[in-house]
């Protein structure tokens, strides 16, 4: 027969209530009592039932996730070590990640999000690839539901995220490639209504008017963010009458795709035309030749989002809620004539 609260609380002596709260943490049963209740729990072979602690707390002891995506196909690189990170870090705090995907602002989208929050199918929600004007930030700020995002929708809406300095990554990008001797690069971007598209686009920009190389709109192309786009978005600039130099890619994905199709053309990368990524993923130092690119910690960054949500969600307002972090550049011979 499984061993319950109950045979804990006639072993120390104490109400099956005190013996209950001191198994879920909370804060009104003494830390010396806590500890004795653990170890007994735990010398007696003590399981918890979850569903009835999760009855008890009215909590579900989830986070959810929904991939913002067209379909699972195209799910980007960045998204697999996103994930892997927030899946390490929930399970450090025993809470499970239920994950879903569906395609960005669809209807399909929005039905998940009502149903998970309506049913309380999950404590708290994740979400990132931030729109300018985001409905999800609108619609779970507005639910007063617990939530932490990567970036800022500019919504005037004070809520726990993290953000990085893309537009300053990009800059550095330009201005080294500028010290390299190119001048003409190329910008592939993402959807115009990403924070990041944003973001990264002005960081091109600026670096285009600090070193003084011309602004030519032909040479700006966009992507979805996958390698078969960066792949025909580089065909579509080297077609050109005037095609670029270097190129410079929202995202390490697109910048595969783009190497891709120099390779075919018998350019040179490196020598003849320069590639540049973001994200800073494993790959990008093992392509031919390898890729700079800048480095955000990808990984960490999906940590560090569970761990400001559940402060959230358990109401720590010690926990630093908004999170800024700087990327590397990391300069490697996709650059270097």
């Amino acid at each position: 027969m499984s061993v319950t609260i109950r045979d804990i609380a006639r072993k120390l002596n104490l109400s099956i209530t005190a013996v209950s709260r001191a198994l879920d943490g909370y804060p009104d049963i003494s830390a010396a009592t806590r500890e004795k209740v653990r170890q007994a729990a735990l010398e007696m072979g003590y399981v918890p039932n979850r569903a009835a602690r999760q009855l008890r707390r009215q909590k579900t002891d989830t986070i959810g996730y929904i991939l913002p995506v067209p379909s699972p196909q195209h799910t980007e690189s960045f998204h697999t070590v996103f994930m892997e990170g927030m899946s390490e870090e929930a399970a450090v705090h025993r809470y499970d990640l239920l994950i879903s995907t569906a395609p960005p602002s669809s209807p399909e989208e929005q039905s998940i999000y009502q149903s998970w929050i309506q049913s309380h199918k999950v404590d708290g929600m994740i979400i990132n690839r931030i729109q300018l004007h985001d409905w999800r930030v609108q619609y779970l700020a507005g639910q007063l539901f617990p939530f932490c995002a990567l970036e800022d929708s500019g919504d005037d809406l004070d809520y726990p995220r993290v953000e990085v300095a893309n537009q300053a990554g990009m800059t550095a990008l330009v201005q080294h490639i500028h010290q390299q001797g190119y001048q003409r690069p190329a910008f592939i971007g993402g959807p115009v209504n990403l924070k990041i598209q944003q973001d990264r686009l002005q960081g091109y920009l600026d670096g285009l008017q600090i070193t003084g190389l011309p602004y030519d709109p032909l040479l700006v192309e966009t992507s979805d963010l996958t390698g078969i786009s960066g792949y025909l978005a580089c065909q579509r600039l080297l077609s050109s009458n005037f095609p670029p130099d270097a190129i410079l890619c929202i995202n390490d994905d697109v910048a595969f795709g783009v190497m891709r199709a120099i390779h075919e053309t018998g350019l040179r990368v490196g020598r003849d035309i320069a590639v540049t990524g973001f994200d800073g993923l494993q790959e990008s130092g093992f392509t031919t030749p390898s890729l700079t690119t800048v480095e955000q910690p990808v990984h960490e960054i999906g940590r560090e989002l569970i761990r400001i949500l559940l402060a959230e969600i358990q109401n720590q307002s010690a926990i630093e809620r908004l999170r800024r972090i700087t990327p590397s550049l990391q300069i490697r011979e996709s650059t270097q004539k």
